[in-house]
């Protein structure tokens, strides 16, 4: 018996599938949800702002030329900060024994670049603790005892690890009416550093070339800079072992004057000593000191200035006398 039709709740009748889309139709979509706001790319563009001002910043020179007159020393920081240095840690010229030929050398050399006339970067090498870096401090400072303000020369120094940040420095020295000695103590490279490469084309090879109005001292206990390691790996791991020593080698030649400095012999030390008990007034028997001052050293391992200069610090503490360095 054929079944009837099922009635709908509402008593209308039956539900067909055709009626059931109109229904479906009738209703209204519910709208999407809003996104929430992209956060990222704000963040991003403040980031990118931030970025561009303080590249912005650093690109100012952070001291102007005018303030160049405040002292005769600065040391330069890789932000771009020149920091003036009222008073030179220095010992006078006169009181740096044993390195008479050098001395005579780097003063000339010294004197014809602060008079404008040409004068070479200068690399003063060899044993440690003889004078390098006080020979450079007590030059400049004698050079300028009798120049006037407005002709002195300044002296900049950087740090080893700053190098490659010199052609910034050069930059902003360029335009100054001041001449410069730039000055970097216990310079040399180890493993795998390429910051001699920057050092490399500031000395001689860059188009701009070294400003006229700057030169380069540099002390190392290095003749060539570099470790010999270094060398010697270069030699046995490259294709061509001759132009790849060459081109680490060549560093040194950028510096047309090479000064040497070589251990100092027991008169030589014991005429350090007794220069600087004289100049501070320390009186002690010269038999006493001389023992004193070989036996200081004995233990030391070594003569040399920084080990004179030592045992004088030891000997004026002892006897209550002050050392007033300029």
């Amino acid at each position: 018996m054929p079944k009837k039709p099922s009635k709908s709740p509402a008593g209308k009748g039956p539900r067909t599938p055709a009626r059931m889309p109109a229904r479906v139709a009738a209703k209204r979509p519910k709208a999407p949800p809003k996104a929430a706001p992209d956060l990222s790319q704000d963040r991003i563009v403040r980031a990118l702002e931030t970025i561009a001002a303080h590249l912005a910043a650093q690109g100012k020179p952070a001291v102007e030329r005018e303030s160049f007159e405040r002292a005769d020393a600065y040391v330069w920081h890789p932000d771009g900060r020149l920091a003036a240095v009222p008073r030179v840690s220095r010992v006078e010229l006169f009181l740096l024994k044993g390195v008479d030929r050098m001395r005579d050398i780097l003063m000339e050399n010294t004197e014809r670049f602060a008079n404008g006339l040409p004068a070479n970067n200068a690399l003063l090498w060899g044993a440690r603790g003889m004078g390098k870096s006080s020979l450079v401090k007590a030059a400049h400072a004698s050079i300028n005892a009798e120049r006037k303000p407005s002709d002195k020369l300044k002296l900049i120094e950087i740090h080893r690890e700053d190098i490659e940040s010199l052609p910034a420095l050069m930059e902003q020295l360029r335009a100054s009416s001041f001449r410069f000695i730039v000055f970097c103590d216990d310079l040399s490279f180890d493993g795998n550093d390429a910051s001699y490469k920057s050092l490399k084309a500031v000395l001689e090879g860059g188009i701009e070339g070294r400003p006229e109005n700057v030169i380069l001292y540099a002390t190392s206990n290095r003749r060539h800079l570099l470790a010999r390691e270094m060398i010697e790996n270069e030699r046995s791991t490259a294709i061509n072992p001759g132009e790849a020593v060459e081109e680490k080698v060549s560093l040194s030649d950028r510096f047309g004057l090479w000064l040497g400095f070589h251990r100092c012999s027991q008169d030589e030390y014991l005429a350090m000593v007794r220069g600087y008990c004289s100049h501070f007034a320390i009186k002690v028997d010269d038999d006493a000191l001389e023992r004193e001052a070989l036996e200081w050293s004995t233990t030391r391992g070594s003569r040399s200035g920084r080990v004179a200069w030592q045992f004088v610090q030891e000997l004026a503490g002892r006897l209550g006398v002050k050392l007033t360095v300029n």
